[in-house]
C-alpha cells in the first residue's frame, strides 16, 4: 500500500534533500524518486512553487560543456523546512499511539 503523496510531503522532502547540499534537477529527481512514488512531471512544478514562494533559488553552472541548473534552499525555505519537520513529529506521535499497538 502506498501513502498518498500531498504536495507538504514532497515539499518537505525536497527541502530536507536541498538542506543537505545544492543539486541540479536531474539528481534531484532521482534521489525524491527513490523516497517517493512521484514522477518528473510531479517534481518540476514543486520546484517551481518552492521557488516562487521563496524557498528556493537557482542558479545555473557549465559543467563538461553542459548548463546545469540548481537548486538551493533559502533562510525561509530552512524556516519552513523546520515547520515541516515539527508537523511530522506531531503526526508521527500520533500514527505511532494507534500503529503501537497494532500486533504483526
Amino acid at each position: 500500500m502506498n501513502f498518498l503523496t500531498t504536495s507538504a510531503l514532497l515539499d518537505s522532502v525536497v527541502l530536507a534533500f536541498l538542506n543537505n547540499s545544492d543539486s541540479y534537477g536531474y539528481i534531484l529527481t532521482q534521489n525524491v524518486t527513490k523516497t517517493l512514488e512521484v514522477s518528473e512531471s510531479t517534481l518540476y512544478p514543486a520546484l517551481r512553487r518552492l521557488q516562487k514562494s521563496g524557498n528556493l533559488e537557482t542558479y545555473d553552472q557549465t559543467e563538461n560543456g553542459r548548463n546545469r541548473r540548481y537548486y538551493r534552499i533559502t533562510k525561509g525555505g530552512k524556516e519552513k523546512l523546520k515547520e515541516y519537520l515539527t508537523q511530522w513529529e506531531q503526526a508521527k506521535a500520533k500514527l505511532d499511539l494507534i500503529f503501537g499497538g497494532v500486533k504483526k
